[in-house]
């Protein structure tokens, strides 16, 4: 499967890190998807998409045309069809409310159908993008379409929230919040409330996402782990700390990861790998 980006330029990339596209016949047709700093809008212009919460036990809910995913708290599973066309943008924790006045808190932990976000858009994005082959024409399409959308003047609550989440994406969640809202100028429990309006979550759980994203981004699985350095680096208090996170977040322990991630490799070039795995 082919994974095709673009960084769109300011002032979208203050919300969106990429939009892409997934072409081609899937490596791996599910994967496990573990908490990450990214919201999401996928319009699917090829089969159904299924969808498990968790460890897969409960029935799996099937995703068609297009929706958006609010942050995501906890792993779930995916699987793609025999072939995928799909494109898709990673949207910032807080990305997602410069283009919708849904609350957030609506969008965490769930997927919601286009249309209920922005009324009576899909039919029509559907069949521009399948108008076009080329990859870069439909990236091309979709940041159009998220610029004409983005709020002219954000409000002041979200200017507050982007900057002290840019704060949290450099540092991988390493900034302690006290610190963040005094650089912001207002109290610790106003920027919780205007992180849970924008974000769906308190700065201190979106930090807690980044530094688990920091940890598992930075394990080279093709080479020995030192457990204990990745621990602190990554800014955890102790290795029994990071191990007990990796557990909750990916529902594997950190040796289970690396014989995992050394049985099916990592695809040179994709990043999705980086974070969403094969699920067994």
């Amino acid at each position: 499967m082919r994974y095709d980006c673009r960084v769109p330029g300011p002032p979208l990339d203050e919300y969106i890190d990429d939009i892409y596209c997934l072409s081609g016949v899937p490596r791996h047709p599910r994967v496990l998807v573990p908490p990450m700093p990214s919201a999401h809008l996928f319009i699917n212009l090829g089969g159904p998409v299924r969808m498990w919460d968790g460890d897969g036990s409960a029935e799996p809910v099937t995703l068609v045309d297009g929706w958006f995913m609010g942050l995501w708290t906890k792993r779930f599973l995916l699987e793609y069809p025999a072939r995928v066309r799909l494109v898709g943008v990673h949207f910032k924790p807080w990305g997602l409310s410069a283009f919708t006045d849904i609350p957030a808190s609506e969008l965490r932990d769930r997927c919601v159908p286009v249309d209920a976000v922005w009324q009576r858009a899909l039919d029509r994005i559907r069949n521009q993008l399948g108008e076009v082959t080329a990859s870069n024409d439909a990236l091309g399409f979709v940041e159009r379409e998220l610029r004409a959308r983005l709020a002219e003047t954000p409000s002041r609550t979200l200017d507050l929230v982007s900057f002290a989440g840019a704060r949290l994406e450099r540092s991988y969640g390493a900034v302690p919040v006290t610190a963040l809202a005094d650089d912001a100028g207002v109290g610790g429990n106003h920027l919780a409330a205007q992180f849970k309006s924008h974000v769906g979550l308190t700065p201190k759980r979106v930090a807690r996402i980044y530094r688990f994203a920091r940890l598992i981004l930075s394990v080279d699985a093709r080479r020995p782990v030192d457990w204990s350095e990745f621990a602190l680096s990554a800014g955890y208090f102790d290795q029994a700390h990071a191990s007990r996170e990796f557990k909750d977040f990916t529902g594997y322990t950190p040796t289970e990861y690396l014989r995992l991630r050394r049985k099916f490799p990592a695809a040179a070039g994709f990043p999705p790998d980086a974070g969403p795995m094969p699920a067994e």
